[in-house]
């Protein structure tokens, strides 16, 4: 064998195992899903359930209200997803295109909150939406999150590398910079924002902390607060916790396939210029 046969093996190998160790937690996830409580967690474990379990998905949905759940999570991921796309789009495209005093002294700023942790934000974003009576409602839980600056930057990269002289061309022609991003820049960077879309969907379905804190009643809770109902004050139903948390993976896994071919593109067009 030439090296660099040896070398293509060793990468496929490495490849290989670091599959195999990402998708290890979902396996014995599923495995400890279709286990009785008692075998989930006996020491040593076992990967593969002595006793199927299926009944343990059956008692894991009628634990909690999981449909209201799965319902309220929908809206809240879709319409932090609409909302992330639309103003990150709007944002880019003003730091890509448009010319205004302090445009490099804004964009800065706004890529310098990015070290900001989320928490610090938690306490504002609870007395706004109390104070505007959002609180226990879909705006706020959608309307605080309805905004990344992460997306913003991942956005004004792929808008860079759309030509400015299509840009040019236009305004010569009587196009308005509104029209320019609906009929131009959103059919080029539809990739891009499918990425955005969907880390935004996946951010919000995903979110545990601010559903807990802006919402009281299980009529507005979310799948991850649902989650909560198996664990208990002397001990945690382990089976049905990893019952429930399939189900509530699912969803993601069927976004993330749904959306994996623009991922790839937008990933590969993205950040390309400065």
């Amino acid at each position: 064998m030439t090296r660099g046969r040896r070398g293509v093996l060793l990468v496929h190998v490495l490849l290989l195992a670091g599959a195999v160790v990402t998708a290890f937690p979902f396996l014995w996830m599923v495995s400890s899903s279709l286990k009785p409580n008692v075998e989930a967690i006996r020491f040593p474990p076992t990967l593969l359930p002595h006793a199927w379990a299926w009944h343990n998905y059956v008692h894991a949905w009628r634990a909690a209200p999981f449909p209201r759940y799965f319902f309220n999570s929908l809206i809240m991921s879709a319409g932090v997803a609409a909302s992330v796309t639309a103003t990150s789009a709007l944002a880019a495209f003003a730091f890509a295109f448009l010319e205004f005093p302090g445009k490099g002294a804004l964009f800065t700023a706004f890529v310098a909150t990015l070290l900001i942790p989320p928490e610090i934000t938690l306490i504002p974003n609870f007395v706004v939406i109390t104070a505007l009576h959002w609180y226990n409602t879909f705006l706020g839980l959608v309307l605080p999150l309805g905004a990344s600056v992460l997306s913003i930057f991942l956005l004004r990269q792929m808008f860079l590398g759309i030509p400015r002289d299509l840009y040019d061309a236009a305004r010569v022609d009587g196009c308005a910079p509104a029209r320019f991003l609906r009929a131009v820049v959103v059919p080029l960077a539809a990739p891009g924002l499918a990425v955005v879309a969907l880390l935004a969907f996946l951010r919000s379905w995903n979110d545990l902390l601010w559903p807990l804190v802006a919402t009281s009643t299980d009529s507005m809770r979310t799948v991850q607060v649902g989650l909560l109902a198996f664990s208990q004050n002397v001990s945690t139903e382990y089976n049905l916790l990893m019952a429930a948390a399939t189900m509530v993976v699912l969803p993601t896994i069927a976004a993330f396939l749904a959306a994996q071919r623009h991922i790839i593109e937008g990933i590969s067009t993205t950040g390309l210029r400065g």
